[in-house]
């Protein structure tokens, strides 16, 4: 029994750190799985059945927010603080939570931990136990200054009651995992009833922007910008990589609120005030790049207004953050391989910096790998389930893909094999396309240096 247990230690060390990062999100999904199918989980004292809480589980673990079953209605206070103890550890991610508590009770970090926690983050391994550090203690701040804000509306409306709500929300929100337990104000739950409220959807709204951002790009904002002036000194610039996220976020949000407020000024947005329009308009922008939260009724929405969700579902947040999608970053870099190859340059280049082939590669696996994952998804969704539209199923897809958690109200009718493949497309997205497959693929071999391939010829365009 000792060699056994020492050739499996020896055999998870060695495991390549992106593969351990895929597994760990895995065995933390199943057993969140387990748990939510005990009767002690649910209202009803009833089991719930493991499609459903395997679907719940990785809904949950993977910051998404699709739901089967309305939060607060099916699930008590366990379930529900099982829902809450996974988005958490989704949101940080596994091997950040477990790196960055070793290092808060000072056990020492070997060399490995290291490597997981680098991969996990997207740092420096140099930096990574301040990137950690400051992850932690960041997203604890943000969480529980979030909380305080929201029990000014909830705790006056909900009594006792809304100390919880507030802490659900907020970290929910921060994580961009969407999930409500607000199911009791109103049938479909989320944010609605509070869509002329800039208490709740500007805290909220803030909460997603921060936590869909990116934890490298918070390190360098509190380095390069926070702490000089702590210390009275000049701030310094900001990494290329930070002011990027920085200005796509921007971009995104502003032209999302414009489109949205345009497209459903006279639709979902009708007998609203000016203010109140804007702010919804704000909200859905934001929401839409991840968190799954909403103030007005998907199902209403026009077709061409879910396009342009679906779109900016699709780019969804920032490397390292809480979010998924394609991340931010890579759909500035395949913009820019386009606008270069357009004007006849062999590089890719962007505000006057050249982008090294290695990454628009990358970037480029990654948008096939996306949208093939989103097609099929969708494909299956409407062969097994033939009452749902297109708009609707692709609108799914890609929500499950982006780990956002809208829907236009089909999650709960979904067929088994809808909800198993939407569960596989949750996961995709969260872990990462690029990260998956090499996850599976990669293996122990040695590549002969100095090795030359004959070039291979192909016409393209």
């Amino acid at each position: 029994m000792g060699e056994e247990q020492f050739c499996a230690k020896k055999r998870l060390r060695g495991m390549p750190p992106v593969r351990l990062i895929v597994v760990s999100f895995a065995v933390v999904i199943l057993i969140g799985a387990v748990l939510l199918t005990l009767p002690i989980a649910s209202r009803s004292g009833l089991p719930t059945g493991f499609i459903d809480s395997l679907f719940t589980a990785t809904s949950a673990t993977c910051v998404t927010g699709l739901v089967v079953f309305d939060t607060w209605t099916h699930w008590n206070l366990l379930g529900q603080i099982i829902i809450l103890l996974l988005i958490q550890v989704g949101g940080l991610g596994v091997i950040t939570f477990t790196t960055g508590f070793s290092i808060l009770v000072r056990r020492k970090i070997g060399l490995r931990d290291l490597q997981l926690a680098t991969e996990n983050t997207s740092g420096d391994t140099i930096n990574i136990k301040h990137l950690i550090r400051i992850i932690l203690f960041f997203t604890f701040f943000c969480e529980m200054t979030g909380a305080v804000l929201l029990t000014f509306r909830f705790v006056p409306q909900f009594g006792a009651k809304g100390i919880w709500i507030a802490a659900f929300t907020a970290i929910s929100a921060y994580c961009n995992a969407g999930f409500d337990i607000l199911g009791f104000l109103m049938k479909d739950g989320n944010l609605i009833p509070y869509v002329g409220d800039p208490l709740v959807s500007l805290t909220v709204g803030g909460l997603i922007v921060i936590g869909g951002l990116g934890f490298v790009v918070i390190s360098d904002i509190y380095n390069a910008k926070l702490l000089p002036r702590i210390h009275k000194k000049k701030p310094t610039h900001l990494h290329f990589h930070s002011a990027l996220v920085l200005i796509m976020t921007t971009i995104l949000i502003v032209s999302g609120t414009v489109l949205f407020l345009a497209c459903e000024y006279d639709n979902t947005l009708a007998g609203m005030d000016f203010g109140t329009k804007l702010n919804a308009s704000l909200f859905q922008s934001i929401s839409a790049r991840t968190a799954g939260f909403c103030t007005v009724d998907i199902a209403k929405e026009h077709d061409f207004t879910k396009i342009i969700t679906v779109v900016l579902m699709f780019i969804g947040a920032s490397p390292a953050g809480t979010g998924g999608g394609i991340k931010t970053t890579t759909f500035i870099v395949l913009l820019a391989t386009v606008v270069s190859v357009m004007r006849g340059n062999e590089e890719t280049t962007l505000f006057k910096r050249r982008i090294d082939q290695s990454t628009v590669y990358r970037a480029l696996s990654i948008l096939s790998v996306a949208a093939t994952v989103v097609i099929t998804t969708a494909g299956i969704i409407l062969t097994a389930d033939p009452d749902v539209t297109g708009i609707d199923a692709l609108f799914e897809a890609t929500s499950g893909f982006g780990t956002v958690g809208l829907t236009a109200g089909v999650t709960s009718t979904l067929s088994w094999i809808s909800k198993l493949t939407v569960t596989l497309t949750m996961f995709i997205g969260r872990v990462g396309p690029v990260s998956l497959g090499l996850a599976l693929t990669l293996h122990k071999g040695h590549r002969c240096a100095g090795t030359i391939l004959p070039e291979g010829k192909i016409i393209v365009g």
